[in-house]
């Protein structure tokens, strides 16, 4: 097995590298719940990073650069290393980035060779674990790879930015977030309009979550989360259309339309947006919508939001629940509705 590892290792590095580039390409997709894991490099997201990192891998293995190509794997070990407890410290993982991350492990371990410096002098066995590498061209031998990992997570240490929550931006005056009903018990609902699972469990949700306001006893708050670049944008106009009808059948409607304009529409600016509300005849009045973005972080934190769609049923000051992705936000909706049709008898 080993032997057949060692004869095609070239190849088998290009596919994993392919793979890797495939991970990060397909890293805005969203399947059952969009997380929001954020980092650059100098200004230059960690995204564009991966699929250039695993460019030059298959380059170097390409043209059988094997020091080099190993050398940069190493460097790469020391990345995920930072990234690694980055995530572990925020709580928060990106599966995206863990899947790239075997990939490079996965290259690293097939192009692993035993030192030679172990052979010569076992005292050195635990700076040469990560094996060795030689640049005969700049005169350089049995270079540490350990080395290399340390140089590339001294890198990232100084130059990497990330960011576990969302934000609006910031503002010093504020005032209520628009809700729908009132009563001991509340829904909160966090989605992104450019998150597919989120539009799903709107639109599936809606009848039971006007159900359960009709019963009087049941507050509902819908928080729009800035995954999204464009999200303020659309977070500010549902807060227009909102200030001039608060019913439960335009917030509804316009919610509709909005994630319409978003995923049906792929709307981005401003002017297409307002285009687009005026020919689905939405009203809106404008307001300070930055005096309610402040209320919006604040809720985002509180509740630790790091993906959506995420719902919170509060049935007690003490007892709330939490429940991410559609299928369980379905599940924790039809759960309440239970308990309180329990409570109604």
């Amino acid at each position: 097995m080993t032997d057949i590892i060692k004869k095609y290792r070239t190849i088998i590095t290009i596919v994993l590298a392919f793979a890797g580039i495939g991970i990060m390409a397909y890293y805005d997709y969203c399947d059952t719940a969009c997380s929001y894991l954020q980092g650059d490099i100098v200004g230059i997201d960690l995204q564009w990073i991966g699929i250039s990192y695993m460019a030059i891998i298959i380059v170097f293995a390409a043209f059988k650069q094997i020091a080099l190509m190993r050398a940069l794997l190493a460097a790469g070990l020391g990345v995920e290393a930072h990234l690694y407890a980055f995530q572990v410290q925020n709580d928060v993982y990106c599966p995206f980035c863990l899947a790239f991350s075997v990939m490079l492990i996965l290259s690293f371990l097939i192009n692993y060779e035993v030192p030679s410096a172990w052979r010569e002098n076992r005292s050195r066995m635990w700076l040469y674990f990560w094996g060795e590498v030689s640049f005969p061209m700049f005169k350089l031998s049995k270079l540490p790879l350990l080395l290399f990992g340390l140089i590339g997570y001294l890198t990232i240490l100084f130059t990497f930015s990330g960011s576990v929550t969302p934000a609006y931006g910031q503002d010093s005056t504020i005032r209520g977030i628009p809700s729908l009903g009132k009563g001991p018990y509340e829904i909160t609902m966090f989605t992104d309009y450019f998150c597919p699972p989120c539009h799903r469990i709107d639109t599936k949700a809606e009848p039971l979550l006007k159900e359960l306001l009709a019963t009087g006893r049941v507050k509902l708050t819908f928080v729009d989360v800035p995954f999204s670049r464009p999200t303020p944008l659309y977070a500010k106009y549902y807060l227009y259309a909102v200030n001039v009808d608060s019913g439960i059948n335009n917030v509804f409607r316009v919610r509709k339309i909005l994630f319409d304009a978003a995923q049906g529409r792929d709307i981005e600016k401003e002017k297409d947006l307002i285009v687009y509300l005026k020919e689905r005849k939405v009203l809106w009045k404008a307001l300070d919508e930055k005096s309610i973005f402040p209320l919006l972080n604040g809720i985002i934190r509180k509740n630790g939001i790091n993906s959506t769609p995420t719902c919170t049923i509060k049935y007690f000051s003490t007892d709330v629940k939490k429940y991410i992705g559609d299928d369980k936000i379905w599940e924790g909706l039809t759960i309440f509705q239970k308990h309180l049709s329990k409570t109604n008898k």
